[in-house]
């Protein structure tokens, strides 16, 4: 089998994937989207299959020039051949919470209303029309980065006064209604494939939203979990995760968000308005971090699932380039 290749710029987050591939005695290589470089007139041989784990929050790390690169590079590969594991068109849907909603407006799934701003100076005319409180999201986020909460509109009014409102790295931001969560909960829904794999209750307080499975501590009952990566907040965010099971409605509009997306391996987050009832979809990631301790959580490990697909499809990559040959 040809190699496979691990795009990903986080020192923790995949070392479980690792883990699990070497256990395997899988072969592959990594790359860092953050410092690399490329030819136009070459092709990509020798690999069977690309991996992109590109993360939207790594200008947070210092990253930044890895967002847009990835992009450019995602497509070259795939004008060549080469089979991309979450390609082009979902890192084009991960760079943007604009086109998640858009997506979702065309698919006909509800989320909270929200309006799509590029200037400060338009931030208070946008939000007429929507319920406060309001939060302002950077298009480009990640790990709960570039959102802030306002309560009134007096608040939104100072914040731009003093200059205190960040669009992200590029320059475009979300006005949105924030919504109550019911159950004092969102949920996270795992897919791989275009498929349903498992889902959790992420407690929060609602006003942290950085939910990043694999930094969550305790489960409900006060049990430390075994985190993948040990995020400075983490033991301080007081986030708590269940397994759960959503309704089979939701899983199908799951299923048609991330197939739509060009998502084959990423996270959905819904929430339950409180003040109606109404199922909001409102985050589309292609950058999925599994639970922290799975197994205790939902009861199975989701990187040997992942291990079977990446096998699968490096299988199939070298089939179908062996056959065009």
């Amino acid at each position: 089998m040809s190699n496979i290749v691990i795009s990903h710029e986080h020192p923790d987050w995949f070392k479980p994937l690792f883990a699990e591939l070497e256990k395997r005695g899988l072969s592959y290589e990594t790359a860092d989207p953050t410092q690399h470089h490329y030819a136009i007139e070459e092709s990509a041989g020798g690999i069977s299959l690309f991996f992109n784990r590109m993360s939207p929050s790594a200008y947070l790390r210092g990253g930044v020039q890895g967002t847009f690169y990835t992009l450019n590079y995602l497509k070259h590969l795939e004008e060549n051949g080469v089979r991309v594991i979450n390609g082009y068109k979902a890192f084009v849907y991960e760079t943007s919470k604009a086109l998640q909603l858009q997506l979702l407006q065309k698919l006909g799934i509800k989320y909270p209303k929200s309006r799509v701003i590029n200037h400060a100076s338009q931030l208070e005319a946008a939000t007429e029309g929507l319920r406060f409180p309001i939060v302002v999201k950077a298009n480009i986020g990640g790990s709960g980065a570039g959102i802030e909460k306002f309560n009134d509109i007096e608040e939104v009014r100072e914040a731009v006064k003093n200059g205190q409102i960040d669009l992200g790295i590029d320059h475009t931001a979300l006005v949105q209604e924030f919504i109550p969560a019911r159950g004092g909960h969102i949920t996270r829904v795992e897919t791989l494939g275009g498929k349903y794999l498992y889902a959790i209750k992420v407690y929060t307080s609602g006003e942290s939203f950085n939910l990043c499975p694999a930094d969550i501590c305790q489960t409900t009952t006060g049990q430390d979990l075994v985190r993948n990566a040990c995020a400075v907040d983490a033991p301080k965010n007081g986030l708590k995760v269940e397994a759960d099971t959503p309704q089979a409605d939701v899983i199908q509009n799951i299923e048609t968000i991330v197939q739509q997306s060009g998502i084959d391996v990423g996270g959905i987050e819904y929430i339950i308005d409180d003040r109606d009832g109404e199922v909001l979809y409102y985050d589309v990631n292609a950058l999925s971090n599994f639970v922290a301790d799975a197994v205790n959580v939902i009861g199975f490990n989701p990187h040997e699932r992942l291990v079977d697909y990446l096998e699968q499809e490096a299988v199939r990559s070298t089939v179908d380039e062996a056959v065009a040959q």
